[in-house]
């Protein structure tokens, strides 16, 4: 087995498809980092775009009339079922990616109450680009000094025209307008994203099966939003779920299926590109809303989706 050494953490060429663990749930050597100038193959690529657009789904889905935050509870309250039926069929992660775990579902949590918190103060046109753009930022940064995951200058140009793409839709709703609170909560949803990726990349790494870790993830972050509803609303907030089942399970499973990918293909390539292609859904939301809900688009709206656009092809150079 051949290891090439990055700074202190040691990357294992990507197995081939049939051995993936993601595929078949069986253990593979640890990949904790991948070395310099690596990028995106096809197929992780297209899977991302997919993630991408079914992230767009749901979210455009999950407008099924209730407050932000019994959206977000029946989200996870959906997942989590998804979860334990398919966790009998995947490898459990390693001990040592438990630690990982733990920490990625607080931190899931602390972005959902950091994002209604943000919505309290701001528009959802303002305050939802500006939280999810300046999070690959973040990766990028943290994951070249913590990671070593140092990108060409090709590629760190393509993850800054996605994000510069997605922070300028946020000038749709009048950024200088947005209210200081909301401008903080957005910025400290940012951070929560961009840690639950760094622990997420890392931590599947660790477990030696993406699929595994991905829903004991979903499972540990349904489990602590349902306590957190019981203890600051009690019994009510579950029940008043119910009439918004069928909604809620199509968002569920897209939301669901759109991380599984983002997770499988953290171990596959850099941090900060899958991150930023990612946040692409942004421009698919967009175009959702344009062409099949009858939406207007300013002109910051069609500048907002070229910008994303031209990082997406920077990323194939």
């Amino acid at each position: 087995m051949t290891w090439v050494g990055v700074g202190a953490i040691r990357y294992q060429p990507p197995l081939a498809p049939a051995a993936n663990p993601a595929i078949t749930g069986r253990r593979a050597p640890s990949r904790r980092a991948v070395p310099w100038g690596a990028t995106l193959d096809t197929v992780v690529f297209l899977a991302v775009l997919g993630a991408a657009v079914m992230h767009a789904g749901w979210n455009a889905i999950g407008k099924v009339g209730l407050d932000r935050f019994s959206s977000l509870l029946l989200l996870s309250m959906v997942q989590v079922v998804m979860a334990l039926v398919l966790l009998p069929f995947f490898a459990v992660p390693l001990a040592a990616a438990w630690p990982w775990l733990a920490a990625s579902a607080l931190l899931h949590i602390g972005y959902k109450l950091f994002l209604i918190r943000a919505y309290e103060h701001g528009d959802l046109s303002q305050v939802y680009p500006l939280a999810r753009g300046t999070a690959p930022l973040i990766v990028a940064l943290v994951g070249a000094i913590w990671l070593g995951e140092t990108m060409t200058a090709g590629k760190t140009a393509a993850v800054a025209a996605i994000a510069l793409g997605v922070i300028v839709m946020s000038h749709n709703g009048g950024l200088d307008r947005l209210p200081r609170k909301a401008l903080l909560y957005a910025l400290g949803t940012a951070c929560f994203t961009a840690s639950y990726t760094l622990v997420d990349g890392v931590g599947a790494r660790i477990a030696e099966t993406a699929s595994g870790y991905v829903l004991w993830m979903f499972a540990g972050d349904a489990l602590g939003m349902t306590g957190f509803a019981l203890a600051t609303r009690g019994r009510a907030s579950l029940a008043r779920l119910l009439p918004a089942w069928r909604s809620g399970l199509a968002a569920g499973g897209l939301s669901l299926g759109s991380y599984w990918v983002a997770i499988w293909a953290f171990t596959l390539a850099p941090l900060a590109l899958v991150a930023a292609l990612r946040e692409t859904s942004v421009m698919f939301a967009m175009l959702i809303g344009v062409f099949l809900l009858g939406e207007r688009a300013n002109p910051w709206r069609w500048i907002s989706a070229g910008l994303i656009l031209s990082g997406v092809v920077l990323m194939r150079l």
